[in-house]
């Protein structure tokens, strides 16, 4: 599972041939969360609120670079990294 971005502790990444709906995988410390790229919502896990925000905010920022990423990982192609938060 490539790591594509990381800020503040966060680590965001994406499984190659994952399942739809399009999304990315983040983790805090022992806290994951599986993010919806088009929506910018967590479909399932927990984070602390303030994570949840910062990767809400990012992924916002990021959508269109996250859903290259995502086709890129159905083509079993090399995913590009993203800028992280500063």
């Amino acid at each position: 599972m490539p790591v594509i971005s990381s800020f503040f502790g966060i680590e965001i990444s994406m499984y190659y041939d994952d399942h739809n709906p399009p999304h990315f995988h983040a983790k805090y410390g022992e806290y994951k969360a599986l993010v919806d790229i088009k929506r910018s919502r967590i479909m399932k896990g927990f984070m602390p609120s303030s994570q949840v925000k910062l990767v809400l905010a990012w992924s916002i920022i990021h959508k269109d670079e996250l859903m290259n990423d995502w086709e890129l990982a159905k083509m079993m192609e090399e995913l590009k990294k993203i800028e992280p938060l500063r």
